[in-house]
C-alpha cells in the first residue's frame, strides 16, 4: 500500500509500505478514508524536532473497519470509525480518570505496541489498530462525505484539543475568553468556548480568512496586535482586566507569554500547543497574579463521544477548518501548504 514518510526537514515522500494485517486478537484493520496534516507534524518538517531516520507520519484519520481480531467486541467490519491521535485501552486507571494520553498500555501512531510490533501511522491507505476496542469510536455504518467527513476527522485531534484547552481554562457560561493562535486548534478552541457557553470570545488573529472563520465559530472580537499591544487591546475589550480564561494553542515562548499576560488576576490559562522550545512558566508572575495554568496533551478519547454527538446532530461544524483537500500522493504539497500558511488545515484522501 501507499503511505507517507518523513525523511528529514522538508522531505516528505509517499512510498510503498507493507500492507497491514490483523496481528493480535485485539487489533482492527481500518481502511483510511481521510487523514490530515497536523501543526505538530510541522515541527519535524521544519527541523525543530529531530528525524533520525525515515519514518511513517500522521496521527489523525477516520476510516472503515475491514477486519477485527477475535477479542474485539465493540466493532465489526463496515463500521465507520474515528481514531484519536493516541492509542489507549480505555480501561486502565489513567483512562478511567480521563487521561487516555497516559494509558498504561497505550502508544502512538508510528510507534510500537506492547508486543513490540510496529504501529502504522495515519497518513496511509490502511492502518492496523492495536487496542481497537479502547481506541476507536464508531460513528455509524454509513460512509460520510463532504462537510460531515471533515468534521468527524477533526474529532481525531483538533476539535478535542481545542475543547481540552477550553476545559483546562475553566470556560463556562458567562465567562470571557481570549484565544491565542488562529490555526486549526485555536479556531476549534473558539468553537469549544462557544459550545461551553462563553459570553465574550476574543480571537487573536492577523489573517483575514482565519479571523472570519473565528467569527463564524463564535468569536465576538478579533485582535490583530501582539505582545503588550495585544494584551492592552484584550484588556480594553474586556473591561480593563483581561480574560477569565485564555486558551494557548501554539506552543512557543511568545504564545505562552501572551496567554499569561492576557489572563485577568485570578484567571486561568489552558495550554495545548505542542511545546516548540523556549516556553517557561514565570512562577513569580503567576504567584503574584494568582493565575492558574493547566492543560497538556489533550485526552481526545475522553471527549470523543460528547463531541461526536454534537457533530452528528449539526450543533458544531469544526470541519470548516479544512480549506484544502489533496490526494494522498500529494502529501508533500500538503505539508508545504501548511508550512507556508497557505492552508489552515489540509485533508489527505487516499
Amino acid at each position: 500500500m501507499r503511505a507517507t514518510l518523513i525523511h528529514g526537514p522538508g522531505d516528505i515522500r509517499v512510498e510503498d509500505v507493507p500492507d497491514p494485517e490483523v496481528s493480535l486478537p485485539t487489533d482492527a484493520l481500518v481502511r483510511v478514508t481521510a487523514a490530515c496534516v497536523c501543526g505538530s507534524d510541522l515541527w519535524p518538517y521544519r527541523g525543530i524536532a529531530d528525524v533520525d531516520e525515515p519514518r511513517r507520519i500522521g496521527h489523525e484519520f477516520v476510516g472503515v473497519v475491514e477486519e477485527v481480531g477475535d477479542e474485539v467486541r465493540t466493532l465489526r467490519p463496515g463500521d465507520f470509525v474515528v481514531a484519536p491521535f493516541l492509542l489507549s485501552d480505555n480501561t486502565c486507571v489513567h483512562c478511567r480518570n480521563g487521561m487516555h494520553t497516559s494509558c498504561e498500555h497505550g502508544t502512538w501512531w508510528g510507534g510500537t505496541d506492547e508486543a513490540g510490533l510496529p504501529v502504522d501511522a495515519g497518513q496511509g491507505e490502511a492502518v492496523r489498530v492495536p487496542l481497537a476496542d479502547g481506541t476507536l469510536v464508531a460513528a455509524g455504518r454509513d460512509l460520510p462525505d463532504g462537510p460531515l467527513l471533515a468534521s468527524l476527522l477533526t474529532l481525531s485531534d483538533v476539535m478535542g484539543t481545542g475543547h481540552h484547552a477550553a476545559r483546562s481554562a475553566g470556560v463556562g457560561p458567562g465567562t470571557t475568553v481570549a484565544v491565542v493562535g488562529d490555526g486549526a486548534v485555536g479556531l476549534c478552541g473558539v468553537l469549544a468556548a462557544r459550545r461551553l457557553g462563553a459570553e465574550r470570545i476574543v480571537a487573536m488573529s492577523r489573517h483575514e480568512d482565519r479571523a472570519a472563520l473565528a467569527r463564524d465559530f463564535g468569536a465576538t472580537d478579533v485582535v490583530a496586535e501582539r505582545g503588550p499591544d495585544g494584551v492592552a487591546r484584550v484588556e480594553d475589550l474586556l473591561g480593563g482586566i483581561g480574560a477569565d480564561a485564555v486558551l494557548e494553542c501554539v506552543g512557543t515562548k511568545e504564545s505562552m507569554d501572551q496567554a499569561i499576560a492576557a489572563a485577568r488576576p485570578g484567571g486561568r490559562v489552558g495550554y495545548v500547543g505542542v511545546p516548540a522550545g523556549g516556553a517557561e512558566l514565570p512562577i513569580r508572575t503567576l504567584f503574584g497574579r494568582n493565575v492558574t495554568v493547566g492543560g497538556g496533551v489533550a485526552p481526545v478519547r475522553a471527549y470523543l463521544e460528547e463531541l461526536l454527538a454534537d457533530t452528528l446532530s449539526g450543533a458544531i461544524d469544526p470541519g470548516r477548518v479544512f480549506d484544502l483537500v489533496l490526494p494522498l500522493e500529494k502529501a508533500p504539497d500538503a505539508y508545504a501548504a501548511m508550512d507556508e500558511r497557505r492552508s489552515i488545515k489540509t485533508m489527505l484522501r487516499p
